[in-house]
């Protein structure tokens, strides 16, 4: 073997890597467990205490490089929602809205009407927007002009009236990818605040949605708030650190009482006399440290203070709120009164908005906490002081006065700075609050947070200004952002939705976990059983080290691991079996032949490569099409069937030669085939192509039946491609599927679709699936509980709150829009497979007859698969949906399939160059006899596999490992006696044609 020290030195490196990578799971789980103890089922205890080791260190690699426990949560292997438990949003944001609000909300007939149209069309249509409104506009009125509707005073710079249509549609895409690109910041802070574990927010490659992954949320309601609220932005005027501080020592004093009073209240009398003992004997330190605090050195009063917990109690605000001064203990100048950890900043809003810590500020003061971080870690946050100097309470300027923002530089081109524009109205307001706060900051506010605080150096006045002082021009693009969120408000709303309770997630994780199990140990017992315990112990070494490979690689990618992730891992299993199977059949054809060990190993390897790599690559490019047409947990299932199939490559193929050198250099026997199984299925002389017609009369008729039951039963299809809401609820009792239809369809006006789906209940509706309001999805659960409620199926007492959280197990919703793009891109995704597949047949073996007979294959497999759906829908006792699982699990049986023909092609076209003599069909018929052993082997064994996940894998992904063995088995005879005979007629007729025209 070439390149073995080479070879041996990578999966050192690798396995390396993989273990590097795979132990910060390990640290995070130690964590978890800790936290998990000291909580003793108290979860907000456990929450606390993983808050507040996120800046602590918790992994010291090697004394290299230390990690706190955030750097180690990023750094594990993702879980998906399914096995988690969270929500899967994906958001549109309203272009409708900002092209209105760009237009000043005209009223032109042709401009709405358009609009309308644009929407309507945007249903049925992958276009953008923008786009979808010309071409709506144009057909509309061919004569019209956009820029008179869009000649407003806060595009003058930009529109006149002669500028053309095509002129003003790219400025309002523009326009509109900045709004967009701002609604995701925004998104993107808020979610930065809501405090989620390993949150995933990605622009999708569809204009204007977003996609928000928030693992172990349950709060969905406020979820829902928090993502689909338009941005609110303010300018406030700010009061003086100097201003504030007095007050602040009034607050800690009143603090300290109240907290001696709780203890007196409701410890015991022994508590309270100890307080009282300990307050006297420290009387005269405590003394000097408030006189040291009224100074201003707060650092060196917390120096001078030997013990913390006396300093807690004695100053319970600034023990949490660090002063702003200097180390000198001078106030700083400026609005900001302290900062604090993140963990605290709640605890300091209790404080102060508490009536009778409140009533000592003034009433013109408010608190607002910086969005951004004191620190590049982000556990420090300033806390700065508002003034509110209008009678209502509100901000005297809002965003809406905003006309334009844009990242810009100073007079030197050096430094980034904003450059900000604001209408005449606004103008005057701002005329009049620089004026009087020369010297001072004001503060802009987006989501109640400050997003900066410029100081004024002079009056403005017309409404033109920069604030400069900014750290990046990053900074500065992102103010600029928020500043132009006024102008244009981009709501996003909700139009497809996942979520899975916590309960769901650990019943998915327990299934997850115990079908790999058993479908590991299966496999295993197969290679040992089947292959002798030589052959059999080195493939097993190598799946082990495969499995390593694949979790390692996914931990070092930040890939997220989902349901139907494993899925792809434990399929990923059955089928690198089948390299093993391939490199041992022609292993034991060579020594058959009389070569020796030795010989026969590197001649056997030599050999199979091809079927190897054919086989595999095919089934390659099929993960790649899922991944790039699929999301969510398609996107899963093909991130770990393309690791999967690169890492099963190199262990079987490098992994095993490694072991059987060494085991040839120990000089031990090497056995390739266990005595039961030496004989199996060898010497086999079926005539295949002889009972081809007999084949495609039984094929014939199965696809007839399956077409028969799509014009008569229809299919399934689930809410992705039908569109609505979806949820598995659990009852606490045994309910009838028609009694919940019966209850549900007084509220929502018509039955909804009830089946059963494990030992729950499945609930689909449609029910105002095409309403947008901002409350809907809320409002939709109500109804669901109030009808379940009605009918005596739920307790009375039960709130939404607890309904979501202990009934509803988990929900999907699909806008008509989004179902109508992922048929789209199932149809797209399929077909670009079949295309593929036939490209790469007719690139490697040179004949168009193999592709067609592989495609001919491949859809007759398709239909068969799609037709026992039909026929078995609501007959067997799990869903049999048409879905995105679905259409992943026929790419997989399409991967699968295609691997099985090309390994039987390939030993054709070397039976054929080694037999060029011998009749094509009996060439045919050999090597098709030669490969059952092969065959058999990995479809088995695949198989034995996908039957543990079937039984063991949960009720979630019941019907995608369905589709998958009903394509094995399929897919393993249409190999045989489909592609095959296909690609054999059609070369039979092209040569007897090209013979006629030869005569």
């Amino acid at each position: 073997m070439q390149n073995k020290g080479a070879i041996l030195t990578f999966a050192i490196l690798l396995a390396a890597v993989c273990l590097y990578q795979l132990s910060f799971t390990w640290v995070s789980n130690g964590v978890k467990d800790d936290a998990i103890e000291y909580a003793q089922g108290d979860e907000m205890k456990e929450f606390q205490y993983l808050d507040s080791m996120k800046s602590e260190v918790v992994y010291n690699f090697l004394g290299l490089k230390k990690y706190t426990y955030k750097d180690v949560q990023e750094l594990e292997i993702n879980l998906g929602l399914d096995l988690k438990g969270g929500m899967n949003v994906t958001l549109q944001v309203e272009v409708q809205d900002i092209i209105r609000a760009m237009s000043n909300n005209s009223d032109d007939k042709t401009f709405n009407e358009a609009l309308a149209l644009a929407t309507k069309n945007q249903q049925n249509s992958t276009k953008d927007y923008v786009t979808l409104f010309g071409e709506a506009f144009e057909e509309l009125d061919p004569n019209a002009r956009l820029a008179s509707i869009f000649n407003t005073l806060e595009l003058r710079d930009q529109v006149n009236f002669n500028t053309t249509n095509a002129e003003v549609l790219k400025i309002i895409e523009e326009q509109t990818k900045a709004a967009i690109a701002n609604a995701f910041n925004i998104i993107r802070t808020r979610i930065d605040r809501f405090g989620v574990a390993q949150p995933n927010i990605q622009n999708l490659q569809t204009s204007g949605r977003i996609l928000v992954e928030l693992p172990g949320v349950k709060d969905q309601n406020r979820v829902r708030s928090l993502l689909q609220g338009t941005a609110n932005l303010e300018f406030w005027e700010t009061y003086e650190n100097q201003e504030v501080y007095q007050y602040m020592l009034q607050a800690n004093e009143r603090i300290k009482e109240m907290q001696v009073l709780e203890t007196e209240k409701s410890g015991t009398e022994a508590a309270a006399d100890t307080t009282a003992t300990e307050a006297t004997a420290d009387e005269s330190e405590e003394n000097s440290l408030l006189s040291e605090l009224e100074a201003g050195a707060a650092d060196d009063t917390t120096a001078s203070v030997d013990n913390l917990a006396a300093f807690r109690e004695q100053f319970p605000l600034f023990a949490l709120l660090n002063p702003s001064t200097d180390q000198t203990g001078q106030l700083y100048p400026g609005p900001v009164v302290g900062m604090a950890a993140a963990k605290d900043t709640s605890k300091i809003n209790s404080y102060l908005h508490n009536p009778q810590i409140r009533s000592i500020f003034p009433r013109d003061m408010r608190f607002a906490w910086t969005a951004k971080s004191a620190d590049e870690a982000g556990n420090f946050y300033r806390l700065i002081a508002l003034k509110v100097t209008t009678r209502d309470g509100k901000a005297p300027l809002d965003g809406g006065v905003i006309t334009d923002a844009r990242q810009d530089f100073d007079q030197f081109g050096t430094n980034p700075e904003v450059a900000m524009q604001m209408n005449a109205e606004g103008a005057k307001v701002w005329q009049r609050m620089t004026k009087e706060n020369v010297g001072k900051s004001i503060a802009i506010v987006l989501d109640g947070y400050v997003r900066s605080f410029p100081n004024v150096n002079q009056e403005i006045a017309g409404g033109r200004s920069s604030i400069s002082g900014l750290e990046s021009i990053e900074e500065a693009q992102d103010l600029a952002n928020v500043l132009k969120s006024g102008k244009m408000p981009a709501p996003a709303r909700i139009i497809q939705e996942d979520i899975v309770g916590p309960s769901l997630g650990q019943k998915a994780i327990n299934s997850g976990l115990l079908s790999f199990v058993i479908a590991f140990a299966l496999v295993l017992v197969y290679m040992l059983f089947f292959y002798s315990k030589n052959a059999g112990l080195a493939a097993n070494i190598a799946l082990v080290a495969n499995m390593f490979f694949i979790f390692g690689i996914l931990a070092s990618l930040g890939a997220v691991l989902t349901l139907p992730g494993i899925a792809g891992i434990v399929l990923t299993i059955g089928m690198s079996v089948d390299a093993n199977v391939l490199i041992y059949e022609r292993i034991q054809e060579e020594m058959r032949a009389g070569k020796g060990v030795k010989l026969a190993i590197t001649d056997g390897y030599k050999n199979a490569y091809s079927a190897i790599i054919d086989g595999q690559v095919t089934t390659l490019l099929t993960g790649v099409v899922l991944y790039l047409f699929g999301s969510g947990p398609i996107k899963g299932f093909a991130t770990t069937l393309i690791i999967g199939i690169l890492t099963s490559l190199f262990s079987a193929i490098f992994i095993t030669r490694l072991i059987f050198e060494w085991q040839l250099k120990k000089g031990g026997r090497i056995l390739f085939a266990s005595t039961a199984t030496e004989g199996w299925l060898r010497n086999m002389k079926i005539k295949f192509l002889e009972k081809r017609r007999m084949f495609y009369v039984i094929s014939g008729v199965f696809i007839l039946i399956s077409i028969g039951s799509f014009f008569v039963r229809g299919l399934d299809y689930g809410i992705d491609f039908k569109g609505g809401r979806s949820y598995i609820v659990e009852f606490q009792k045994d309910v009838e599927v028609g009694e919940v239809r019966a209850a549900l369809a007084d509220v929502f006006g018509a039955a909804p679709e009830v089946k059963t789906s494990g030992n729950d209940i499945k609930i689909t509706t449609d029910y105002k699936i095409d309403d947008h309001s901002e409350n809907i999805d809320n409002e939709v659960e109500a109804l669901l509980m109030q009808g379940l409620k009605d009918a005596d199926l739920i307790d009375q007492s039960v709130t939404l709150e607890e309904f979501t959280q202990e009934y509803q197990q988990s929900s999907q919703k699909v806008g008509p829009t989004i179902s109508d793009d992922i048929r789209n891109d199932a149809a797209i995704a399929i077909g670009f497979s079949l295309i593929i597949i036939f490209l790469y047949i007719l690139v490697r073996f040179r004949d168009w007859q193999y592709g067609l007979g592989a495609v001919a294959a491949l859809a007759h497999d398709s239909l068969i698969v799609l037709g026992i759906f039909s026929l078995l829908a609501g007959v067997l006792p799990f869903s049999l949906e048409i879905d995105q699982a679905f259409i992943a699990a026929i790419l997989t049986v399409v991967g699968y399939s295609i691997n099985d023909t090309v390994v039987v092609f390939d030993r054709i076209r070397e039976y054929i160059g080694l037999h060029p003599k011998r009749d094509r069909v009996e060439n045919v018929d050999a090597a098709l006899n030669s490969t059952l052993r092969r065959t058999f082997s990995t479809s088995l064994s695949t198989f034995v596999v996908l039957l543990a996940i079937f039984l063991f894998g949960g009720a979630t992904i019941r019907g995608f490992t369905f589709a998958l063995l009903v394509g094995v088995v399929v897919g393993t005879y249409s190999s045989l006696f489909i592609a095959t005979p296909i690609a054999h007629d059609t070369r039979s007729r092209v040569a007897k044609v090209v013979a006629k025209r030869k005569k």
